[in-house]
């Protein structure tokens, strides 16, 4: 009886404490939940999604959803405008390209979203996003190179101008310099790099998701993460530091186009973009970010950070969409019809400018221009003369019949930056 008695009473001890052999009663980490459902917590960390994780509620997908769709009207109806308007395609081919960067950015990041809890979709769409973002940097640079006259009229400004000295503004190494034809050519060739990084590294990245050696945050040197990281890091800088560059060399001759708005917003959405990244990509690192485990699903914390990341990028878009209206205004093309009757363009003719614009021949060309080994004999266009210099302050009519007065000069080859 004694022994029948002592076991009970070990027995219900061990069911009042609900902790198993070897571990004190009351441990966070192994009490199980009363009811009659309970079941042993795992030693990993627990989140239950439909309840308390945030980017998984139906209010994080309704929110973001809300910001991204109405980003996707304002910036769909002011492409629509310059197409209807297209009088200056020089120039509104490229603004529609770095137009096309909010429903990209907005759309790619909210079907991420959709497919948070699979732990490859979202790399796949962020290739897409990462690819055009480089596409942009390039097409901002053409421009303003369209903006101002061509590369000639630039050089006619700035040729031969000491380079100003100035550690704010990144130039301190370039004391003693001037600027010359290759400064133009270091800020085409500097865009164009990423252009090409850019797509090569996103197409690395799904490699290494398919092999399993790419996990975003993880800085572990077997990890391909770090690598692409450091790679992507450096041409990004090099990129937007060029950008940089050549906004300094002629903001003055670029004031008429309200050039400031403009630089920010594109400098803006790719690069605070990235810092955001590498910002979340530290605080999982640092254990700030958990991973989510579940019996039907499990999310490590570089999905986690991305989440975060996309849900970021869908509310940004909403206010880049209406920075963008205003720095990228359709209205300046409106007094200038297609017709001499004063009609708008067609849908017929508004679906071939949208081609037109997409058509990405004009940045092979110009990668093939800059990189080609015969750059010394580099050919220019050029303005011609017709009773003074190039006027750099001219009306948008311009840009369409420049085709007309233009030569070709020949610049030496000692004409490098």
């Amino acid at each position: 009886m004694s022994q029948l008695w002592w076991r009970a009473k070990r027995l219900s001890e061990s069911l009042g404490s609900d902790s198993p052999d070897g571990l004190p009663p009351g441990s966070p980490s192994t009490v199980a939940p009363r009811g009659p459902n309970s079941s042993w917590a795992p030693i990993a960390p627990v989140v239950r999604p439909e309840e308390s994780f945030f980017l998984m509620t139906s209010t994080a997908q309704t929110i973001s959803g809300f910001f991204v769709w109405t980003a996707l009207l304002i910036t769909c109806h002011q492409i629509y405008m310059h197409l209807r308007y297209y009088s200056s395609p020089n120039e509104q081919r490229h603004i529609v390209r770095i137009l096309f960067i909010v429903p990209i950015y907005a759309f790619d990041s909210w079907l991420s979203l959709l497919f948070f809890t699979n732990e490859e979709y979202y790399v796949y769409f962020d290739t897409v996003r990462d690819c055009y973002e480089a596409f942009v940097i390039y097409n901002f640079l053409s421009l303003c190179y369209e903006y101002l006259g061509g590369e000639s009229a630039i050089m006619a400004e700035i040729r031969g101008k000491p380079i100003e000295s100035s550690c704010m503004y990144g130039t301190c190494c370039l004391w003693g310099k001037a600027y010359s034809i290759g400064f133009l050519r270091f800020c085409k060739q500097a865009t164009l790099q990423f252009c090409v990084v850019k797509p090569l590294m996103a197409v690395i990245t799904v490699i290494l998701q398919a092999f399993g050696k790419y996990k975003d945050g993880d800085f572990n040197v077997a990890s391909g993460y770090l690598y692409v990281t450091i790679i992507y890091n450096i041409s990004v800088s090099l990129s937007l530091y060029a950008l940089f560059l050549f906004y300094f060399a002629t903001r003055d001759l670029l004031v008429p186009y309200n050039p400031v708005l403009k630089f920010f917003m594109v400098k803006s959405v790719i690069f605070l973009s990235f810092w955001q990244g590498m910002l979340l990509a530290i605080l999982e690192k640092c254990g700030a970010i958990p991973q989510i485990n579940s019996a039907d699903f499990s999310v490590g914390e570089g999905t986690v950070a991305a989440g975060y990341q996309n849900f970021i990028i869908c509310i940004e878009m909403f206010f880049a969409a209406v920075a963008l209206r205003h720095a990228f205004t359709y209205k300046v093309y409106m007094d200038k019809r297609l017709d001499s009757y004063g009609r708008c363009a067609p849908m017929k003719s508004i679906s071939s400018s949208l081609k037109e614009t997409m058509n990405p021949g004009d940045m092979v060309q110009d990668a093939i221009h800059n990189f080609s080994p015969a750059y010394q004999q580099y050919t220019q266009q050029s303005t011609l003369e017709r009773g003074g210099g190039p006027s750099l302050s001219r009306s948008h009519s311009n840009v369409s019949t420049r085709g007309d007065n233009e030569k070709t000069l020949l610049l030496s080859s000692d004409d490098e930056f």
